[in-house]
Parts: structure tokens; sequence; C-alpha cells
């Protein structure tokens, strides 16, 4: 039976729609998800395509964008990559990575995507939502849209907005975020760019992030519903939240929450960073300060330094070379620093990077093979197809423990015959999943391809308390709250406020 068949049985999705991007959907959508899993509901998240390059890997090895995976735990559910059937990885030069259900099927420009990928886009949500509720046929959908609804240049190739709302005949909510300023611009604005059958399923609007005191807002409410027939369901209060952002560079205006901290981390902000949500553990630990390094500087303030993932590792590399901190991280090491990579983080620490058959771009702008840092004595070699599965494995250094993550990446990462490899010693029992090497004045240098290592408690307490212990700090308690403890208390405060203020019954008939 096609899906279109079975819409007159399902129950009424509920789609978040933002007047722009960072309106707060993504957050929204993952307060809803909780509420409703909290009232006995099934709900299961969806965003029809999705570009970031902050991912997630699903038990299949499928591909998916984060913040879908995290409204997944905020259902209770294991993530899987049919809850974002379409993710889009940038590149940069207006190139992008097409992913579809979990999978690499191409690369695309922005000028020819609506061309090349519009239909084969359509009809693999399709085929997600079909599965979906095959497999789940009492499950309430809760949908994220993408940007603003209404970008009039790009609705003709919009794929998980409007597209997905009336196809589903959602019962659609609209978010604004007030803190941006002109509020009521942008929803009349946007319901006015809708089509009338388009602006029906709108059954709601949300004020988000507003500050002070809400009944200050009370005319406003009025306004607004007299002004559009359609009830103000909700005026979120500024919540100061640990989630990761969806856009990386919304990291620049992340602000640790804690003010006595032991340790300082210094993380370099590639221009082509990924899965940054490796470093959502650090963010919730009291102890620690992060602080996000952009160019050039005496790196001798920072306790320890990661370089993260990249999507563009050689690009990345040439980057940190011309802007004089592959130099600061070098002599940071030989000043008894220590430095962690994930990833393609591991790839820039090693001695080369080489790319034969030009999987980090066209030969235009991409060199096929350049020095990287040198610290490990390790060369990289980008094959053409990458490499994407969950990891079960055990520590050995610096600890011994059982270790869950996720590798996705290009290249393979193998000893360096040119150098000296007596020092470096494996970090897991799978020997490929990284290396590390205790400096002969003090300080380590280590690398992993494994994403998420830091929600491993006991493997993040120890590498922490390896640095404190070099500090004469004193070290973690091991009874601490684990990341995934916190995390859950994280989603639950948020579903908590949400639903003080907001009036959803209205929109599960």
């Amino acid at each position: 039976m096609e899906l279109d068949e079975q819409l007159h049985e399902i129950k009424k999705p509920i789609m978040v729609l933002g007047t722009s991007s960072g309106a707060g959907k993504s957050l929204t959508v993952t307060a809803i998800c909780r509420i409703l899993k909290n009232s006995g509901e099934e709900p299961i998240p969806f965003k029809g395509q999705n570009m970031s390059n902050n991912a997630w890997v699903d038990w299949e090895g499928g591909e998916m964008a984060y913040s879908q995976a995290l409204q997944a735990f905020a259902c209770g559910i294991n993530p899987s990559a049919e809850m974002n059937p379409i993710l889009l990885k940038p590149q940069g030069n207006s190139i992008s990575e097409v992913i579809h259900l979990g999978k690499s099927v191409g690369i695309t420009t922005a000028i020819n995507y609506y061309q090349d990928w519009f239909i084969p886009g359509w009809e693999v949500i399709k085929k997600s939502l079909y599965s979906i509720y095959k497999k789940s046929p009492n499950c309430r959908l809760i949908i994220e849209g993408a940007g603003s609804p209404v970008e009039m240049n790009l609705i003709h190739r919009d794929l998980t907005n409007l597209r997905i709302a009336t196809y589903l005949k959602a019962n659609c909510i609209l978010v604004t975020d007030i803190e941006r300023g002109g509020v009521f611009a942008q929803i009349i604005g946007t319901l006015e760019l809708m089509k009338p059958e388009e602006k029906k399923l709108i059954k709601g609007i949300i004020i988000n992030r507003f500050r002070g005191d809400l009944s200050l807002f009370e005319d406003g409410k009025k306004w607004i519903e007299n002004k559009t027939k359609i009830p103000v369901i909700g005026i979120i209060p500024w919540l100061n939240d640990s989630f990761p952002p969806e856009d990386s560079l919304d990291l620049l205006e992340k602000k640790s929450l804690f003010k006595n901290p032991d340790i300082k981390v210094g993380i370099i902000k590639l221009p082509s960073i990924s899965n940054f949500s490796d470093f959502d553990p650090l963010e919730n630990e009291e102890t620690i300060l992060i602080e996000w390094i952009r160019e050039s500087q005496n790196l001798s303030k920072y306790d320890f330094i990661i370089l993260p993932g990249s999507k563009q590792t050689i690009k990345d590399q040439i980057f940190l070379e011309n802007s004089g901190l592959s130099k600061d991280i070098r002599e940071y090491s030989n000043n008894k620093g220590n430095i962690i990579g994930i990833c393609g983080g591991l790839q820039m620490l090693g001695t080369t990077l080489e790319d034969p058959y030009c999987k980090e771009g066209p030969k235009s702008y991409s060199e096929q093979k350049i020095k990287g840092i040198g610290l490990l004595p390790l060369k990289t070699t980008f094959f053409e197809k990458k490499l994407t599965r969950q990891i079960k494995s055990e520590s050995i250094w610096p600890c011994r423990s059982k270790i869950n993550g996720f590798e996705i990446h290009n290249g393979q990462t193998e000893f360096d015959k040119k150098q000296n490899s007596s020092k470096i010693n494996p970090i897991f029992k799978d020997l490929d999943l990284g290396w590390y090497k205790e400096n002969n004045d003090g300080g380590t240098v280590a690398g992993t391809y494994i994403h998420g290592i830091f929600e491993n408690d006991k493997w993040r307490d120890q590498y922490i308390n390896l640095i404190k212990r070099h500090r004469k700090l004193p070290i973690l308690n091991e009874k601490s709250i684990s990341y995934k403890m916190k995390r859950e208390l994280i989603i639950n405060k948020l579903a908590n406020e949400f639903d003080k203020h907001l009036n959803i019954s209205s929109l599960q008939s």
C-alpha cells in the first residue's frame, strides 16, 4: 500500500516551521518529542532534508544529522537515517556531498541541485515516510522544517518545508525568535507569502527566546492573533541550554556555563569543522572552560588542545599552515602541551596527507599531497569510499574501559615508514582506531577516529585526570553523573520549560 493511501489513517503529524534559520526549530522539536513521550504517545522525529556537517551514524552505518539523533534520544528511541533521509554536507565553494538514507550518493553544486536531485530527493523522502509508518503505524511524526518556508527564489525546490506539510496535511507551528527583533514583521511576512492552502495548515504560533516578564507581551500576543486569526500557543522564555548549535558558525557564540574551571581547553575552529557535538560532554563538565581558537597565538595558557573533525581535511590543514597555527601547535607540544585530534584532527597530526582520487575536492582547489603538522608518525591516504560505522571497542590508554562511538571518515591512516614509530602506541585494542605518544619532557599527543569518544565517562574522566595530575589538581570523582544521564536531565529540563509555556493539545487531534 502506498503512503498516499495510508494518510487518512495516521495520527496527525506536528510540523515545526520557522520564520528564519536559527529561530529554534530543532530545540522546539526536541522538547515536543519528550513532552509527547512523557504523555504516553509514540513520537518519532523527522526532517526531510538537513544541511549540516554535524553528523551521527546509526546502527546500520547510515549518516544522519546529529540534531535528528538528539530528537530521537528525546523520544527514547534509537536514531535511524530514515528520520533524516536527505543530508547535505557542505564542502565549500557551493558544493555539497549528498547523503540519501544514510549513504553517500554523489556531489552537487548549489546551482545544479534542483535539476539533478529534486525528483530522487522527493522519492527518498516518501520512501522514508512509508517505512516509518510501516514499522510504527501508531506513531506521531514531529517534523522539523529548514530555514524559512517562504524563500521565494528557492521555494520551487524546497523539499523539506511546505511540500511535506501539504503532503502529510500536518498541523504546523510557526516559530519565531523575538531575540532577533522584528518578530511581528517576520510572522506576518511569512504568512503572507504562503498560498491559502498552506496558510490553513498553520495551527499555532510560538514566540521563542523571550526575555523578561512574559506578561509584557500580552498586547503583542493579542495583536498577532487578531491580525492572523491564528492562536499564539506559546511564549517561550530565554533558556540557557547546553545543546550543540546546528551551524558551525554558531560555535563562536557559545560561552562556557561555568565560572571557576580548573582546566582550560582550546579547540581549533577549523573552517570546515565537522561533528562539533563531540565536545558536548566537555561543555557539561563544571571543571572545564572551553575556548575556540581561530587565529595564531601562544597556546601555553591551555591545559590541552583539541583538533576537531573536518569535512575537508587537506583544506583545513592548509589553513593551519598558512595561519601559523601549525607552528603554534608544534611549539605547544614541544613545551609539554597535551593535544588530542579527532578524525580529521588525527589525520592532520600526522606527517602526510595524500588525496589521489581528489575526494577532498576538485583538483582546481585541492592539493593532492601535503605535509601534516608532523607530531605523529602517521600518513593518511584518501580513497574513493568512506567508512561509516558504529564502534564498540576497549581502550588501553589512559585506562582500560569499554568504548562506544562511531566513525565517519574517508582516508586510511598507517605508520609512516620514513619516521621513527617506536614511541607511538595504540589507544584501543582495535589497533587502527587511534594512537598516542608521550613526549620526552612531558605532555602527550593523541589522535582517534572515534567520534563521541568523550561520551565514554571513564575514558573522559581518566584523560582529564591525566591533565589534572600533571597540574597537581584534585582528580574527578568517579561517582560523578554520566554524560548520558546529564543529557537526559537537560532534555527533561528543556521539555519541562516548554511544557509550562506551550499548549500543544489542540495539535494532537
